[in-house]
């Protein structure tokens, strides 16, 4: 069987297991967040915080309790690293350097999973474990979250309220996250990946040098790290390691795990906006875009533009052997089309069409599946801006689910939308412009720029995978990329929340022979196009210089 053969086998059963899962899961994950009785488990939790579960908030308090529960979350995975020396089972690690404490701790709760450090050389188990780990389950919640309290703002009429935070945030880590990540985490172990909390050992080695290694509970935290979109690896190489990720199996199976609930979240929504078929153009416009981007990548890569890679037939530098450039390919394009930043393959490595094509995902907005959660109420963004433009061109105002799209609404989605091209641009232009930035470059030239470009464009939209090729742990980096992470993660969370907040309060408009149909194929393609339009005319100049420029060297 041919290399090409195999990774359209590759691609289409996971396009098939996904599709099985839709309905299903969907459903599922609709009743859990519309349903009102709570579990033993969930009313202790929520005594235990002082929440009053059956009481609805504002668009502005879930706002704040989101904003309450991160800076908590930030401040206690900061103490962790900072004291982790003199915790049970640190290794003998030491506390982690104030600058990355704050990156990493800004990275796991915005769940951008950004690592400017070798895991199994810098964490303890319990930092692992009871600090990131944990911070893979709730920041993957929150975001789930979010999207529900917007899909309710659709859902809901004359009404001032979406939802309970809190609850949200239980149900969605106790009843979805915690059930997948545990059969992941087993499937894993039957795979290969290791589960321990043992020390260090060491072993001679073939070329007579000593090498040591950490054991780790590798399984638990890589299959939340997927399934939740987070993407921080026990190991440096991450999902390149044998004991993450150990087979060709295994690295479908993380696939499918960092796309599944994203792609069956639009089920939810079409459940709660009582019309299946919104669902289903959701989905089929996050479809549209992923197999365009998943076909480019496989594209340049299998063809490996270059004298060198020709002559051979395909670049395996960067790639890991067992599996091959085609899985490689899949697994980058997954990760950046979602904001997972799980890796295994080196991004750097990538030919100059293939690793523009993965920073074009990212700067889509991560939207096809994208982030549980954020993926789906960035589409939904994406689809009020495409339901205004097509109200300018017929000269009436625009609605969408029977909601008018004013000024008000307009402006909240122009404002999220310009909040990722803001930072991308303003943070890699200081980098380019200050020695601080360009010194920790190792390359020079367009792919040196694509190399910074692709840092703040996976910071800024929550993603964490990196380029490689650049020196990201100084104070430089681990502050700004912070900050990106931080403004990326919950400027676009308020801007969607009042949103959502606007919706709700409005009083349904009838369907009329004006209103355009958004659950048609029309409507799918308006929507790719105008979301593919918007980022090029946004970003073409800085890929111009960076990836494209590359290419045509």
């Amino acid at each position: 069987m041919s290399a090409t053969t195999a990774g359209v086998l590759f691609i289409a059963s996971l396009l098939l297991a996904l599709a099985i899962c839709y309905k299903p899961l969907g459903d599922h994950m609709y009743r859990v967040y519309a349903g009102t009785r709570h579990s033993a488990v969930e009313r202790g939790i929520y005594r235990l915080l002082g929440v009053k579960a059956d009481t609805e908030q504002s668009w502005g308090g879930y706002v704040r309790g989101v904003l309450a529960f991160s800076v908590l979350s930030v401040l206690f995975l900061y103490g962790l690293q900072r004291l982790q020396e003199h915790l049970f089972l640190s290794l003998g690690m030491a506390a982690v350097e104030p600058s990355l404490a704050w990156n990493t701790a800004v990275s796991f709760t915005t769940n951008t999973n950004w690592q400017a450090y070798s895991g199994e050389a810098a964490m303890g188990h319990v930092v692992q474990t009871a600090g990131l780990a944990v911070q893979n389950f709730v920041s993957a919640a929150v975001g789930m979250a979010v999207a529900i309290a917007m899909v309710r703002g659709f859902a809901r009429k004359k009404s001032d309220t979406l939802g309970n935070f809190w609850v949200d945030l239980v149900r969605g880590t106790l009843r979805i996250l915690l059930p997948l990540a545990f059969v992941g985490a087993l499937l894993l172990v039957a795979g290969g990946a290791i589960q321990t909390f043992g020390d260090h050992f060491s072993w001679s080695t073939l070329a007579g040098g000593e090498q040591t290694f950490t054991p780790a509970a590798a399984a638990s935290q890589e299959a939340i790290k997927d399934l939740g979109t987070n993407g921080g690896g026990i190991f440096n190489v991450n999902s390149a390691h044998p004991f993450e990720n150990p087979t060709s199996w295994t690295n479908w199976l993380t696939i499918f795990l960092l796309t599944v609930i994203a792609s069956c979240m639009p089920r939810t929504f079409g459940r709660m906006v009582g019309d299946n078929r919104q669902g289903y153009a959701i989905v089929s416009i996050m479809a549209v875009i992923a197999v365009i981007s998943i076909g480019v990548t496989n594209w340049a890569e299998l063809s490996a533009h270059g004298t060198v890679p020709q002559a051979i037939g395909q670049a395996m530098e960067g790639r890991e052997a067992r599996f091959g450039v085609s899985n490689s390919g899949m697994f980058a394009t997954a990760t950046t089309l979602t904001s997972t930043g799980s890796v295994n393959s080196f991004h750097d490595s990538y030919t100059a069409v293939g690793g523009g094509m993965l920073i074009f995902n990212m700067l889509l907005g991560e939207v096809a599946p994208g982030g549980v959660g954020a993926g789906l109420y960035g589409m939904l963004i994406l689809a009020v801006i495409t339901v205004f433009v097509a109200g300018l061109m017929v000269g009436r105002t625009p609605e969408y689910l029977g909601k008018k799209i004013g000024t008000r609404e307009i402006k909240l989605a122009s404002m999220y939308f310009l909040v990722t091209p803001m930072l991308v641009l303003i943070g890699t232009g200081v980098a380019m412009a200050t020695e601080q930035g360009r010194s920790a470059m190792l390359n020079t030239g367009p792919h040196g720029l694509s190399e910074v470009l692709y840092a703040f464009t996976s910071a800024s939209n929550n993603n964490g995978s990196a380029f490689a090729g650049l020196g990201a742990n100084t104070t430089f980096y681990n502050t700004a990329l912070g900050l990106c992470m931080v403004f990326g993660r919950f400027l676009p969370i308020v801007l969607a929340l009042a949103l959502a907040g606007s919706l709700a309060r409005q009083v349904p408009v009838p369907v009329s022979a004006g209103t355009l149909p958004t659950h048609r194929p029309q409507f799918v393609g308006m929507v790719v196009g105008v979301t593919v339009v918007l980022v090029a005319l946004t970003f073409l100049p800085a890929l111009a210089l960076g990836p494209l420029a590359e290419g045509l060297l």
